[in-house]
C-alpha cells in the first residue's frame, strides 16, 4: 500500500519534468541562428550561432583582446613588448592569454622535438615570408640566425603572481602566428558558451570550433580544400567533408570540437626553377621538403589543432603518425603524394568524412 502511494506521489513530478523538458526543448528550437562575419588577424571570420540576439560587438571585443595579446603587428601587444625587451607579463586579460598560449606552445614544442617553435620568425622572414619578401638566404645567413632561434632559448619565470620571459639571447623573437588564430577561435567559442549558446560554429581563417548542431539539427560539416597549387587562394574545390563534433578514441574520450588545416599548396614561391614552401623547419632553418601537402587536425581545442597541424607539415607523414599514436585525443586527415606522385590519404581511425560515406 505504501509503495502504491509513493508511486502515485511520483507520477505528477515525473509528468512535470517531462513537460518541462519538452517546453525547454521547444523554446531552444525556436531561437534564431545569428550569422556574423568580419575581419581579424589579417583574415576573415564567419560565425553561426543560435541566440536570441546578435553578439557580434561583444565577440569582436574578445577578439581585440587576443590581438592586443598575440599580434606582432600591434606595437602595443604583449608579444610585441616581449620582443622589444619588456619581458614582464602584465597582470591583465591580455597577459593571461599570452601565458596560456606560451605555455601550450612550449609543451607542443617539446613533444614535437622542435618541429613547432614560436621563435622561428627570423628564419621565416629571411626566406621571404612574413614581414618582407627577400632574396634567397645564404647558408651563412641561416646558420647565423639559428644561433638565436629555438624554443629552448626562452623560458617562463614565475615569482608568485608575477611572470616574465627569460631569453638566452635578446635577439630571440616570439611569433605566435601558427597558434594565434586557433586560440582566437577558442576564445570566441568560450565566450559563446559563457552566454549559454549551445549550438555554434566559429571559423577564423579556416580554423574552426563547433558545438551542438547546425540549423538543420545535424552535425556540423567542415570542408577540407583539395591541395591544388593555388597561390591566389581562389580555388574552392573540396577534398572531403568532416563531420564534427567527434568523440576521440582515447580512454578519456574527449569530444573533438576543433579543426585546423595547414598546407603548402597556397603559400610558396619559385626561384631558379625550384619551388620553396612557406613552412620552415625550425630544426634545419630551411623550407620543408617532404610529401605532405595538407594536414588537417582535430583536437579538443583549436589552438592545439592549429599547432599540431603546423607541426605535421614540418615533420612529414611518418613522424606525424608517431605523434598521433602517442596522442589518442587527436585525429588527423593527411593528404600526401605517394611514390608515383599521386594524391594519397591517411586518416585516423574513427574519423567521419565524406570519403567514408561514399565507400559505405
Amino acid at each position: 500500500m505504501r509503495m502504491k502511494r509513493k508511486l502515485l506521489w511520483q507520477i505528477p513530478l515525473l509528468l512535470f519534468l517531462v513537460i518541462g523538458t519538452i517546453y525547454i526543448a521547444r523554446q531552444e528550437r525556436s531561437k534564431p541562428f545569428q550569422h556574423n562575419e568580419g575581419r581579424i588577424f589579417g583574415t576573415i571570420y564567419h560565425l553561426t550561432y543560435q541566440c536570441e540576439r546578435d553578439l557580434q560587438k561583444e565577440i569582436e571585443a574578445e577578439l581585440m583582446k587576443v590581438d592586443r595579446s598575440l599580434s606582432m603587428f600591434n606595437d602595443s601587444s604583449v608579444i610585441s613588448h616581449v620582443n622589444n625587451g619588456q619581458l614582464e607579463i602584465p597582470n591583465s586579460a591580455e597577459g593571461k592569454m599570452f601565458l596560456d598560449v606560451f605555455q601550450m606552445a612550449m609543451k607542443i614544442s617539446q613533444e614535437t622535438q622542435g618541429a613547432f617553435d614560436i621563435t622561428v620568425a627570423p628564419l621565416v622572414n629571411a626566406w621571404g615570408f612574413g614581414f618582407k619578401q627577400g632574396d634567397m638566404p645564404s647558408p651563412q645567413t641561416i646558420d647565423s640566425l639559428r644561433q638565436f632561434v629555438g624554443f629552448e632559448r626562452v623560458q617562463l619565470i614565475a615569482d608568485g603572481r608575477k611572470h616574465r620571459i627569460a631569453k638566452d639571447d635578446p635577439r630571440t623573437m616570439l611569433d605566435c602566428s601558427a597558434i594565434a588564430k586557433g586560440y582566437g577561435t577558442d576564445i570566441v567559442a568560450r565566450y559563446l558558451r559563457s552566454r549559454d549558446v549551445q549550438n555554434y560554429m566559429v571559423e577564423i581563417g579556416g580554423e574552426v570550433v563547433v558545438d551542438g548542431h547546425n540549423e538543420r539539427g545535424e552535425q556540423w560539416r567542415i570542408g577540407v580544400s583539395k591541395p591544388t597549387e593555388d597561390p591566389t587562394s581562389t580555388s574552392n574545390e573540396l577534398q572531403t567533408i568532416i563531420s564534427l563534433p567527434l568523440t576521440a578514441s582515447g580512454s578519456n574520450s574527449p569530444k573533438l570540437k576543433a579543426l585546423a588545416t595547414s598546407g603548402n599548396y597556397r603559400n610558396f614561391y619559385y626561384k631558379d626553377g625550384k619551388r620553396y614552401a612557406h613552412t620552415i623547419d625550425p630544426r634545419t632553418g630551411r623550407p620543408v621538403q617532404h610529401n605532405i601537402l595538407s594536414a588537417t587536425v582535430l583536437a579538443p581545442s583549436c589552438a592545439m589543432a592549429d599547432a599540431y597541424a603546423t607541426s605535421f607539415m614540418v615533420m612529414g607523414l611518418k613522424e606525424a603518425q608517431q605523434i598521433l599514436a602517442q596522442h589518442p585525443e587527436l585525429m588527423a586527415y593527411l593528404i600526401y603524394t605517394d611514390e608515383k606522385g599521386n594524391y594519397a590519404i591517411w586518416q585516423s581511425e574513427g574519423m567521419k568524412t565524406a570519403d567514408d560515406a561514399e565507400n559505405n
